[in-house]
């Protein structure tokens, strides 16, 4: 269906090829995953199926793409919209209606075909996908999960002989994504539709596939295989795939159900529950100065106002009071320069302690009492009583819609409430000028690219600088620190999604916020650039930053987070110490805790931490 012919993708400037010499036929009929690190050329590849690659990125393509028959060459991406359909990272810049049925009906429109047909189609992908009750909402208006089921519903509805999706899940819930997949998975085996798709979650996705297709370095060759053949080299894998090789397992497991029965002997070889975590935050002291009554605020996210005025992006440097723990790394001492002596009113703990034995519990970071909050007919927050400590790092979690972002938006204080309290650094951020709340906080939205609007990093260096009042190439040392081969003169719209991301948070963490709220942080992020995401935000929470992040990623919420809030139809449903309330929730458990469950194990790592420590007490053993 698919084949390769010594293909060749080079793009106008590049210094190498984006794609050499990739000769492979991906099978007809069945679900191949995409897999490798970030920049080895997976949209790349994605894109000359569908014929966007050379024909709208431009660049050169040697050798020859087919699909069916036809050559990707000799045919636009018009012309192979009845064989191909392609789903991209970005679901906004897929749709051409306004309203979730007309964009379910476009395609098959633009094809010509009959009215009868269409109108069937369009039930049976309203079903499919769980979108009937949405059916005549605007697009605009609707969570970005949800437009990313609209997305793939508005492809799936001419019943295209190919499905290409690139990150298809990685705005969704669990839930949700396992209800797309597994709809894939139905067109797979009762259509015989082909699917190509590329996934950075593989926690997913990869129990799904038929075949893998692994792309493992910049250049390099291919490798075409079963799922369990890739993963046992695969550079990338999912937890399960990790605690296995850690373990010994063979064959490796693929998913839960696989590996749960071969974990008796590994928790033989394991405490009874891992150690006990070192408890967050309890209103721990904010840094002093940040507001009225002391604590540290919140307040609005950065980028471009809606109405096309530059708003500022982060606020002048904070006057944090001492800090007992200094941040490590680069990052912390970059972050710390320019910071004034401190003075002895103020001590703020550390991100995974508590505060030092005399000292007295100061005010919360953040206070949210009593919140309702309505649009339209809608109730979209109801009865939200939250506090967030300094020094702590919050997730956020729920299906699609559950009122997240909205819920973030209170804090920065551009949704005010319909009944009860928000409260920042004493203040009431939808009353407060932005001007002066923007010193406060910093919000990394859904999208880092709404804060990205000059045509090179050196600018967006010079705007965050000035937005902030801080030195000039202060930003720029913090981009070097998260970015280091990217250049001056590089368009940020030629970044990849994770590099855009860590250019995004340089530019809030310009400001110091007191409180950094981030959305969906790990879309489109593989798992070295979550890695170092994670090792980031644990420097900024250890120093005293408050962190509240949304997010369906349940494995950043294991690695991270102190707390978890669970929201459901706009109320906390649940609201506890991370173990204790994803071990216990289906959708919401990382992978390994669901392995080794009861035990509240949650992460790969606190698996090997206590395997290396119980080896030599087993040593010493007679």
């Amino acid at each position: 269906m698919i084949r390769f012919e010594q293909v060749s993708v080079t793009y106008d400037g590049a210094a190498r090829p984006s794609l050499r010499d990739v000769d492979l036929v991906v099978p007809e009929g069945e679900l191949t995953l995409l897999v490798g690190p970030s920049g080895v050329g997976k949209s790349t590849l994605l894109g000359a199926v569908c014929g966007l690659v050379p024909h709208f990125t431009g660049g050169t393509l040697r050798g020859r793409v087919t699909v069916d028959g036809r050559d990707t060459r000799t045919h636009k991406p018009r012309e192979l919209a009845d064989v191909v359909g392609t789903v991209g990272q970005d679901p906004l810049a897929h749709f051409v209606t306004d309203v979730v049925e007309d964009e379910l009906a476009y395609g098959m429109e633009s094809l010509g075909l009959a009215p009868a047909v269409m109108r069937r189609r369009v039930e049976e992908t309203l079903d499919l996908l769980g979108l009937n009750e949405l059916r005549d909402r605007p697009i605009a208006t609707l969570s970005g999960g949800q437009q990313q089921r609209v997305a793939i519903g508005s492809v799936l509805t001419p019943h295209p002989k190919v499905l290409v999706l690139d990150e298809p899940t990685s705005a969704l819930d669990p839930a949700a994504a396992e209800e797309v997949l597994a709809v894939l998975q139905r067109l797979v085996h009762d259509l015989g539709t082909t699917v190509l798709l590329a996934e950075h979650r593989l926690e997913r996705v990869v129990q799904y596939a038929d075949q893998v297709l692994l792309l493992p370095s910049p250049g390099a060759a291919p490798v075409l295989g079963s799922p369990s053949e890739i993963m046992a080299v695969s550079p990338v894998h999912p937890p399960v795939v990790a605690l296995g090789r850690l373990a010994g397992w063979s064959p490796l497991p693929l998913s839960i159900r696989d590996a749960r029965r071969q974990a008796p002997p590994l928790l033989t070889r394991l405490p009874a529950s891992p150690p006990h975590p070192t408890p967050a935050p309890t209103h721990a002291a904010a840094p002093a100065g940040a507001g009225e009554s002391g604590s540290g605020v919140v307040a609005p996210g950065s980028g471009k106002a809606r109405g096309g005025e530059k708003a500022p992006r982060s606020g002048p440097v904070l006057r944090p009071g001492p800090r007992p723990v200094p941040r490590p790394g680069l990052l912390g001492r970059l972050l710390r320069r320019s910071e004034p002596t401190p003075g002895p009113a103020h001590n703020t703990g550390t991100g995974t302690g508590t505060l030092d034995g005399g000292s007295a519990p100061a005010e919360p970071v953040a206070r949210i009492t009593a919140l309702s909050l309505r649009r339209g007919r809608a109730e979209v927050l109801h009865g939200i009583d939250l506090s967030v400590a300094a020094g702590e790092t919050i997730a956020l979690m729920g299906r699609n819609g559950a009122g997240k972002s909205t819920l973030l938006a209170t804090l920065i204080g551009t949704l005010a409430p319909t009944t009860g309290t928000v409260t920042v650094g004493g203040r009431t951020p939808h009353r407060t000028a932005p001007q002066e709340m923007v010193r406060r906080v910093g919000l990394v939205p859904q999208e880092p690219r709404d804060l990205l609007y000059a045509d090179t990093v050196a600018a967006e260096c010079a705007a965050a600088d000035s937005d902030a009042g801080a030195d000039p190439g202060t930003c720029r040392e913090l981009v070097s620190s998260l970015l280091p081969d990217v250049s001056d003169d590089t368009h940020p719209r030629d970044l990849s999604e994770g590099q855009r991301l860590a250019l995004a948070l340089a530019l809030v963490l310009t400001g110091r916020p007191a409180l950094l709220l981030l959305d969906e942080p790990t879309r489109g992020l593989d798992y070295a650039a979550k890695a170092r995401l994670i090792e980031i935000l644990r420097a900024l929470a250890a120093d005293g930053h408050a962190i509240v992040l949304a997010t369906h990623d349940v494995e950043l919420a294991a690695e991270l987070a102190h707390r978890v809030v669970i929201l459901a139809g706009g109320e906390i449903v649940a609201d506890g110490p991370t173990a204790e309330v994803v071990v216990s929730s289906p959708a919401f458990a990382p992978q390994v805790a669901k392995i080794l469950a009861p035990a509240h194990w949650l992460t790969v790592t606190q698996v090997a931490k206590a395997l290396t420590e119980a080896a030599p007490r087993a040593e010493a053993t007679p």
